[in-house]
């Protein structure tokens, strides 16, 4: 989910191995519910609505393969409903192993339209029509798992965005171990801070799950495992269904983001090379410059939440935050 634009970069990004390949989605594109690449399966007795979502930017693909093989393994609720979205068709399809950053999105960031000003505005791009395609579904969801990646290295981690009850979800589903949450991006809303999702006091919560590297295997490894212990934590499935067995996790810590960067020139700059999951433990440590700002941690014990190197002007370039105990 890095902040580099696919159009407009200042500089090359470096070559990207791809060691994943993508599905084969097209028995999937058509969809099951008047939305294309939206599946959505409800059981007789009542329960609440899980949806999981992928490749919202079209070319972190490992969420596609877990959405893949969820369906191909035939799963059906007992109770409530379970929906798979495969997000940005449109950017997905266009996927080339060759430029594999090429296709994050077409127009626009598909993870910052969902305000309700937008979606109802006059604006047009190919994922504003997707955003209001996939509306009246994103409506009705209780429990939201929007699977993604990472550009640059980084620790898996989830974000939970505002709210306690995205947070406890989280951590129910205790993998990544590490739930961050944070106040969003400058740029615009995500899927998971959509109304429904970010008012605190209503039961719907959502969390976007940072599973590690774009096209590794051991990303698509963690999201199937997200997704089969938030299917258990739902208790959606009859007993024995064919999911993937959990395996043994770490205890899951929880941090807060203290202050989101923005960069506010195009001369942002690291002063090293910063790995997500880092942590700086002297208070006001200087990390990066902004044009002649600089950078600093605001305390000790810092965590490094998702560097962005080679950040545009205007978009997030790192998040700092603290643990709680």
């Amino acid at each position: 989910m890095t902040d580099a634009p696919a159009t407009g970069r200042r500089a090359p990004l470096p070559e990207f191995p791809v060691n994943i390949q993508p599905p084969d989605i097209r028995r999937w594109v058509a969809g099951n519910c008047g939305i294309p690449g939206a599946w959505t399966f409800a059981a007789a007795v009542p329960g609440p609505h899980v949806a999981i979502s992928a490749v919202v930017h079209g070319n972190e693909i490992g969420g596609a393969i877990v959405l893949d093989r969820l369906l191909r393994l035939g799963l059906r609720p007992a109770r409530g409903r379970l929906s798979m979205v495969f997000a940005n068709l449109d950017a997905f399809i266009r996927f080339d192993p060759d430029d594999p950053t090429a296709t994050r999105f077409l127009d626009e960031d598909l993870n910052r339209v969902w305000d309700a000003a937008i979606l109802d505005g006059p604006r047009r791009s190919s994922e504003l029509r997707r955003a209001r395609e996939m509306r009246p579904l994103v409506d009705t969801v209780d429990i939201l798992v929007d699977l993604h990646s990472m550009t640059w290295p980084s620790d898996p981690l989830t974000i939970a965005g505002e709210t306690e009850k995205a947070a406890r979800l989280g951590l129910a589903i205790g993998v990544p171990e590490t739930v961050v949450s944070d106040t969003g991006h400058a740029g615009g809303r995500r899927l998971i801070d959509y109304h429904r999702f970010a008012t605190p006091d209503t039961p719907p919560a959502a969390i976007l799950i940072e599973a590690g590297s774009h096209w590794e295997t051991a990303t698509v490894t963690l999201m199937e495992q997200a997704c089969a212990r938030l299917l258990h934590h739902a208790a959606l499935l009859a007993p024995g269904a064919p999911l993937p067995a959990i395996e043994p996790a770490p205890l899951p810590r929880r941090a807060v983001v203290t202050r989101t960067v923005t960069a506010a020139t195009r001369s942002f700059a690291f002063l090293r090379d910063f790995r997500g999951g880092e942590v700086i433990r002297q208070r006001n440590t200087l990390i990066a410059m902004d044009g002649e700002e600089e950078i600093r941690t605001p305390h000790d014990d810092c965590l490094i939440v998702m560097p962005s190197p080679m950040v545009p002007r205007g978009h997030t370039a790192v998040r700092l935050a603290r643990f709680l105990d």
